[in-house]
């Protein structure tokens, strides 16, 4: 093993790095390269170039054209030293660069080490870069890869620089994905949208994050005076392009509550008529969940429950007992989630409440939903995860239920809680 390591470290030094006995030169973004035909003909560029009635297949001097700027020397260097040693290391802030050069060589092996290494390495500073370049070379594995983090870690690692590189196109698979993190509900969905358009329609802010909110809102003020409150941003010149973004928030599970109510209709971002539609569909739901024995969803209906279920979560900063409610429920059912001695427990809020016509009193009643649980590491990988999948709960009056037993596995503070809830029935849906 001593020999054949220190035998490739030879090779190396002596025929790459010094270019012994080489018999053919390459020449590329001002730089030479003393290398040898037997090697280069390892990359697929150049054995289809040797090989075939190519005039530089018989040249000794070739002048590589290099019509991808993300290629550069460091990267080409890197990339003709890996077809004479046996492993490369590969900086994660030269990956694209390498990348971009592997893929012209076309060197299967070096674009999977890189692909690799991408994988390994998505941070909120690393993943939209990565996702673009997994798009651009063909890298189906590190895109789902770089997805996947931005679902799980788009509202606990939001940046000023992470906002303003996100694209449209990107951040309308993220609002849309029912695999959303949501942490805590919708409304702080919408309010990352309203941070991130900000940040994209003005890119040369550069305070902190704390301070993007105000800005925003002072910006977006200053336009509804401009327009003289007689359009929504989002029908504007200006805002046109994110209303396809803004279009797949859940607004039902949003305008259910006061505050947030009056927070979206002061901003002026969206359209009166996405509004009007939402105040009537919750109105006949309200009036479903009293007067026609609606009694929750019976089956599983997964298209359904990915399109419009209720997104909600909460973050466990260290062991503990907790309990909180989702509000949104009060529309027939009002839910107790209760985290204690490692079990997650459902229960039905009926009988304590202050308005007694803020609930249904129906014997039983029934909710889909899908409870899932994850702990990620400071950079946003994800540790560990469970999910109870997509289920069908039936609880009476005050009926507790435990839908989910913790294992030792999963108890790596902070812990990260994640619900889809679905309440009505989707035939009875008043859009139907």
């Amino acid at each position: 093993r001593k020999k054949l390591k220190s035998t490739s470290k030879y090779i190396y030094q002596t025929l790459f790095l010094n270019g012994e006995n080489s018999d053919i030169k390459i020449c590329a973004l001002g730089e030479e390269w003393n290398l040898h035909k037997i090697y280069l003909c390892q990359s697929g560029y150049f054995s289809s170039m040797f090989s075939g009635s190519w005039k530089e297949s018989s040249m000794n001097v070739i002048e590589l054209e290099i019509p991808d700027q993300n290629i550069d020397v460091e990267a080409l260097q890197v990339a003709f030293g890996s077809l004479y040693r046996d492993d490369v290391l590969i900086n994660p802030s030269r990956v694209v660069a390498l990348l971009a050069a592997a893929c012209m060589l076309q060197l299967d092996g070096l674009i999977q080490q890189c692909g690799e290494t991408m994988k390994e390495t998505i941070t909120a500073q690393t993943v939209c870069g990565y996702y673009n370049s997994a798009g651009t070379y063909g890298l189906d594995s590190v895109k789902k890869k770089c997805l996947e983090w931005l679902l799980n870690n788009l509202m606990t690692h939001q940046s000023v620089g992470l906002f303003k590189e996100l694209s449209i196109n990107l951040m309308k698979q993220l609002i849309s994905s029912s695999n959303l993190f949501v942490l805590q509900v919708e409304m702080d969905v919408y309010t990352a949208l309203k941070k991130w358009m900000f940040l994209q329609l003005v890119p040369s802010w550069n305070g902190s994050f704390k301070q993007v909110l105000s800005e925003a809102d002072a910006w977006f003020a200053e336009r509804r005076r401009e327009f003289g409150g007689d359009v929504a941003f989002l029908e504007s010149a200006q805002g046109s392009a994110f209303a396809p973004v803004f279009a797949h928030l859940r607004l039902q599970y949003i305008i259910s509550d006061l505050a947030s109510a009056r927070i979206v209709e002061r901003d002026a971002l969206l359209p009166s008529e996405w509004l009007s539609s939402v105040y009537k569909q919750q109105w006949f739901a309200m009036l479903r969940a009293e007067q026609d024995n609606d009694i929750g969803p019976q089956e599983i209906n997964k298209e359904e429950l990915e399109g419009n279920s209720m997104r909600c979560g909460r973050k466990l900063a260290k062991d503990g007992d907790y309990c909180w409610r989702w509000t949104g429920f009060n529309f027939g059912l009002d839910l107790l989630v209760t985290y204690t001695n490692r079990y997650i427990i459902f229960k039905r809020n009926t009988l304590n409440q202050p308005c007694s016509g803020s609930v249904s009193l129906q014997p039983r009643r029934s909710i889909a939903f899908r409870l899932r649980l994850a702990s990620f590491d400071c950079s946003g990988k994800m540790i560990c995860s469970r999910t109870t999948g997509y289920q069908i709960l039936t609880l009476e009056k005050d009926q507790e239920q435990i839908v989910m037993n913790l294992d030792s596995r999963l108890l790596t503070f902070p812990l990260y809680i994640c619900c889809n809830f679905l309440y009505t029935s989707p035939e009875k849906r008043a859009d139907s």
